[in-house]
């Protein structure tokens, strides 16, 4: 197994568990975590479809760690998506303030990740 193929999944499997923690049950995992209180079918609509979204690209990067005509693409899907998070999070943190302290650790997590798919574009498998 090659670096590409172990950073797809550790990425992957880094983001199920956040995933999970957004959708399964939003209502008492997000004032568990955040102190932050969803109510009513539209709040929990919104974290069950980012739940979806977030465990559709980790398997698309689980794919891509196994299927290497996917590799490439899977990284680049992976560098958006991280580089995309930081950049909402940074545009947050300008217009709203300072959040919770570990939203703050997921921005620099977004940011290493994104950094480091972009380098390892650069090897091939």
């Amino acid at each position: 197994m090659n670096i590409r193929q172990i950073f797809l999944l550790i990425t992957a499997a880094g983001l199920i568990p956040i995933a999970l923690s957004y959708g399964i049950m939003p209502g008492k995992s997000l004032v568990y975590l955040f102190d932050m209180d969803i109510q009513g079918t539209n709040g929990v609509h919104i974290f069950r479809a980012i739940m979806g979204l977030y465990l559709a690209l980790s398997l698309f990067w689980i794919a891509g760690a196994f299927n290497i005509r996917l590799r490439q693409a899977a990284l680049y899907s992976l560098i958006l998506f991280m580089f995309g998070l930081a950049a909402g999070r940074m545009l947050s943190l300008v217009l709203d303030g300072i959040p919770h302290w570990l939203l703050i650790v997921y921005l620099l997590l977004e940011l290493v990740f994104g950094a480091i798919g972009t380098l390892l574009l650069k090897i091939q498998d």
